[in-house]
């Protein structure tokens, strides 16, 4: 069915808001398609469209979004404040030392296992300390590195991402080194069961009833594993045990919901299934991060708890770093760190021009400055693009 162009002054509730009149980034909307539902949404409409488009396939009924209060919010967050010691650029050799080491920690794991040894205990936490360390120092540069490492289907490879992710919205919330760092630690092993399935299984997730039942084992092995190592944090267990229960009872393996989830387990079924929509197939949806945002902030007070929805879409920005953009110059840019006064305006590398040729150097912009394609006209992104559109070597970089 073809979009409908419908004037603003005459929408109704229940709409599915699929284009603008202008472009989706000269506005203050997060997601690039939205059911209208609230006043708020309908005033900001009338302030920057006089015509939109929508898509009748999609419309939904009224449904009454129940806003998350101060008091929610303060709940999930801490008080520590962290600020940015060094530049991504200065930052980046040192998360590439720290990135590095943790990978051959996770392989060493891995190994270790699947031969029916133990995990080395000091050694996960070390890595967890360095990637807790450089996040603190500025984590855009530990974000980039995870984005621009080449993804695969081996058991554990998104450990490390995962990792990164849960430490760098731990900082985001304020909470205290120690327990950025137990978050870091928990994004690295709370997956090491899945050494225990099918490697295949393990990889690609569950296709049919069976799979699906022998799969959810996997946290079960990794509860066990974690709890038979000696010299982890000793709440490590039971909170691998969480990254798969919803804040609405829905998830496995104990059906858990509210408040009765630690909040990393909240924290970690977030990170994880990020990690799983943007990740490419077959491992992942090979969402874009937008997308991938939209369907995390619909299951906000479904799946998710919604203060932790809100604050991890604030934490990502609207385009994450190492997000791979298009722009209006025709341009493909990587978004390499944010600019948290306007989160629309990060900074850029273009590493393709308009023919799709790889440049060589790489062109450094900082949208907030409004660098111009052309004399009369600003450089701006267009629209996200899958996280694999481009391929870049992250040794091309500053390192």
């Amino acid at each position: 069915m073809e979009l409908r162009e419908i004037p603003v002054e005459e929408l109704s509730f229940g709409t599915f808001i699929s284009k603008l009149d202008r472009p989706w980034t000269e506005t203050p909307f997060m997601f690039q398609g939205f059911v209208l539902k609230t006043d708020r949404q309908l005033e900001v409409l009338k302030k920057y469209c006089k015509h939109v488009f929508v898509d009748p396939e999609k419309e939904e009924r009224q449904e009454v979004v129940r806003k998350v209060t101060a008091e929610e919010v303060a709940k999930v967050r801490g008080t520590t404040v962290y600020k940015d010691v060094a530049s991504v650029e200065v930052e980046l050799p040192k998360a590439q030392n720290a990135f590095t080491q943790t990978r051959t920690v996770v392989k060493e794991l891995s190994r270790a296992l699947e031969i029916g040894n133990a995990i080395d205990s000091s050694r996960s936490h070390e890595a967890a300390v360095q990637i807790t360390e450089s996040v603190v120092r500025n984590p855009d540069a530990m974000a980039l590195l995870t984005k621009l490492q080449e993804k695969s289907g081996e058991t554990l490879s998104r450990a490390v991402g995962i990792s990164v992710l849960m430490t760098i919205f731990g900082r985001f919330l304020q909470l205290p080194q120690d327990r950025i760092m137990i978050l870091g630690m928990l994004g690295l092993l709370q997956d090491v069961g899945k050494l225990k399935l099918p490697t295949e299984l393990a990889a690609r997730g569950p296709t049919n009833e069976a799979e699906t039942e022998l799969y959810r084992t996997h946290v079960s092995h990794s509860v066990r594993i974690l709890s038979e190592t000696p010299g982890l944090p000793p709440e490590l267990p039971g909170l691998a045990s969480l990254h798969h229960e919803r804040f609405d009872g829905s998830g496995y393996p104990r059906g858990l919901r509210g408040d009765a989830i630690a909040i990393a387990g909240l924290i970690a079924g977030i990170v994880d299934t990020f990690d799983t929509l943007t990740a490419p197939k077959p491992w992942g949806e090979n969402m874009s991060p937008s997308n991938a945002l939209s369907v995390i902030y619909k299951g906000r007070g479904k799946q998710f708890h919604p203060a932790l929805v809100e604050q991890f879409i604030q934490c990502m920005g609207v385009y994450p770093v190492g997000s791979v953009v298009e722009l209006n110059s025709g341009e493909v840019a990587i978004v390499i760190a944010q600019n948290m006064v306007r989160r629309m305006a990060p900074r850029i590398m273009v590493v393709k021009d308009a023919k799709g040729i790889k440049m060589i150097p790489y062109k450094m912009l900082d949208l907030l400055k409004e660098p111009k394609v052309r004399p009369d006209e600003p450089y701006r992104i267009l629209r996200s693009l899958e996280y694999d559109a481009v391929e870049i070597d992250p040794r091309e970089l500053f390192l």
